[in-house]
């Protein structure tokens, strides 16, 4: 009986890592399925639940932004600075969410022996307003900027970076739906600057 028992015990000690490591990767695929279905519906209320458009302070839009970024901010020592921004005619809510989601991409691939620095400005050409989010981030190779806009596009292994990859996809799809358009212009090591333009009305 001791022999079964000592053998018992020994095929649980085996088992349990076992055990503990399937039961994070369902946590983990959970939390992960949680997170595309979120973004999905996100996505798709876009212009289903959308505001109406009305004349909205830009710099109050980033300060709400920066302030639901403030821990994300203050974990990496991140420095986020802006020029005066114009006042422009706007769904508030989600010109809040593309200065997070352009944000918080920044923070996300941010160079691990570098302080984060990203900067919002603004400046008027024609007919509209050409807002940039610069930052000193890792950089992304030409050939994906089309694709990083698209939804669940991810330039990296799932799991490396939290995220479902429809950051980017939501925040073009608000540009569009505000009658402008969204670029990002960038190389590897050298950072990212992402422009999105909003018409003037």
């Amino acid at each position: 009986t001791n022999h079964s028992l000592i053998k018992a015990e020994i095929a649980k000690r085996q088992l349990d890592p076992d055990a503990d490591e399937f039961l994070e990767y369902m946590v983990s695929d959970a939390k992960r399925m949680k997170s595309m279905i979120q973004g999905l519906l996100d996505y798709s209320h876009v212009e289903a639940k959308g505001n109406e458009f009305k004349e909205i302070n830009t710099e109050k839009a980033l300060d709400i932004a920066l302030s639901n970024l403030q821990y994300s901010i203050d974990q990496c020592h991140a420095e986020v600075t802006h020029d005066p921004l114009p006042p422009i005619f706007a769904d508030e809510n989600q010109i809040v969410n593309v200065f997070q989601n352009l944000i918080d991409n920044a923070l996300k691939f941010r160079k691990k022996d570098e302080t984060p620095k990203i900067h919002v400005s603004a400046k008027k050409d024609d007919n509209e307003w050409i807002f940039s989010v610069k930052d000193n981030s890792m950089g992304i190779e030409d050939q994906y900027f089309d694709k990083i806009f698209e939804v669940f596009k991810r330039l990296h292994a799932i799991g490396e970076y939290e995220g479902a990859g429809i950051g980017l996809a939501i925040v073009k799809r608000i540009i569009d739906r505000h009658g402008g358009h969204i670029w990002v212009e960038s190389s590897p090591g050298r950072g990212s600057t992402f422009y999105f333009t909003i018409p003037i009305i």
